[in-house]
């Protein structure tokens, strides 16, 4: 398990744009990852998505993932940057709330020379809140 100060030194992430608060599960021979996000009021999207409903956004929880998979592939990579060069498939299945606690479970599909390919799930509650498949690129900063 990692925590997020652990967390924070291997993506270069920060708040309010921070979106994995605890990494439960690592495993680097099948390349998968576990990661939690609790969700609460204080959320900075909240105030404006939505007011008197809110619902965190799609967007946001893809990133979550994403971050996720940023923490098990840039290990031990020094001067580098993960930059999202694709999302594909995505699929919002329930909405997620404040008081909820995402549990983002993400997997490597492909590396080719700096390109990483994988995909992901969220869950809230052992449901399916989001799922979607991405691309990212390994660059310098």
């Amino acid at each position: 398990m990692l925590d997020v100060l652990e967390i924070m030194k291997k993506i270069p992430h920060r708040y309010p744009f921070l979106l994995v608060d605890r990494i439960l599960e690592v495993d680097k021979e099948k390349q998968v990852i576990k990661g939690l996000k609790n969700v609460t009021i204080n959320e900075q999207f909240f105030q404006g998505h939505f007011p008197g409903h809110p619902i965190m956004p799609g967007v946001l929880i893809v990133e979550g993932m994403a971050q996720c998979l940023g923490v098990l592939v840039m290990d031990g990579i020094e001067g580098k940057v993960p930059y999202f060069v694709g999302v594909e498939k995505a699929k919002f299945k329930n909405p997620v709330k404040p008081g909820d606690q995402i549990i983002y479970e993400v997997g490597v599909d492909k590396i080719k020379r700096n390109f990483v390919k994988a995909q992901g799930k969220a869950y809230v509650d052992g449901k399916v809140a989001s799922e979607a498949e991405f691309t990212f690129c390994i660059m310098d900063k």
